[in-house]
This record gives C-alpha cells, sequence and structure tokens, in this order.
C-alpha cells in the first residue's frame, strides 16, 4: 500500500539518484534546483516549501512538492513530481497524486490544484489526466530553455468536487 509522509532529508539520496541522465533531470526540476547532477546541499531547497515523500513496505518511491503559488490561499501547486524509474507505469505515480490531492482538498482546504508539466514529458502527462488534471489553455506558454532546446510547458488544473 503507498503511503505519503512529510520528506525527511534522509530521503535525499534515493531521490537525486533517480535522475539517470539530463533530460530526465530537467524534465522534472526544469533546472530550478540547480543543473544537473545537482548535490545533497542543493536539493536542501525543497524544504522551503512542503515537500512529501512516498514509500511502500519495499522503501521510498516518490517525492512531490506543494506550494502556495498566490496570497489567496484555495489554490496548492504541485512541484518537483518523480517516481522511482522502476515503479513507473505500475500506478504508483497515480497513487500518489491521488494521496497528495486528499490532502490538498481534504487536509489542507484548497479549492484547486495545478501544476506544469513539459510537453514532452508525455508519461507524466497521461498520468496526471488520468488523476483528473485537465489542461488549462493560458494567454502565454510557460517555455524553457533546457539542453539547447525550447522546452514548452503545459499548465494542468483539478478543482475540488
Amino acid at each position: 500500500m503507498i503511503r505519503i509522509r512529510p520528506y525527511k532529508a534522509s530521503d535525499a539520496d534515493t531521490i537525486l539518484s533517480w535522475s539517470q541522465d539530463e533530460k530526465a533531470f530537467y524534465q522534472w526540476t526544469a533546472g530550478i534546483l540547480g543543473n544537473f547532477p545537482i548535490t545533497q546541499k542543493e536539493f536542501r531547497f525543497v524544504e522551503s516549501l512542503m515537500p512529501f515523500t512516498a514509500f511502500d513496505e519495499a522503501g521510498i518511491l516518490g517525492f512531490f512538492t506543494l506550494r502556495n503559488p498566490d496570497e489567496a490561499l484555495d489554490e496548492l501547486r504541485f512541484g518537483f513530481v518523480i517516481v522511482n524509474p522502476d515503479k513507473r507505469g505500475k500506478g504508483c505515480g497515480k497513487a500518489m497524486l491521488q494521496l497528495g490531492l486528499k490532502f490538498v482538498f481534504e487536509i489542507y482546504g484548497a479549492k484547486k490544484a495545478s501544476l506544469g508539466v513539459f510537453e514532452n514529458n508525455l508519461q507524466a502527462y497521461h498520468c496526471y489526466k488520468s488523476v483528473g488534471f485537465r489542461e488549462v489553455v493560458c494567454d502565454t506558454t510557460e517555455k524553457y530553455r533546457i539542453l539547447g532546446e525550447e522546452w514548452k510547458c503545459r499548465e494542468m488544473l483539478i478543482e475540488d468536487k
């Protein structure tokens, strides 16, 4: 059974080991945490957010953060979402996000949750859709210059029922 708990600094080595190449690293960090490969010290930035670790009886299997994107307290934004590559495609990411959404809506009392996902990260995009996120059309598209390419970000949203 998958559960979530507050992130501990001792989780960092495991989480950082999942970024086996630059593209995978930038797909979940957008370079916000630093350049590949980052150190535990650089990763400590996530402690300024609301970081969560997902786990099961075998150990740590995922990570994400939540943050409040503006002054209003009605929205929480997911960020730095990653699942152990060995656990992908098995429903672990979906289960982790469902638990995160339970926290967002039932515990925190937010009215909506949002996130951004790169267009070149279709596996994550489909995972987000599977838990109920829908793509939102924005006036401007967030873009990042990564590995010599322009990566476009899709904005996604889910509202409390």
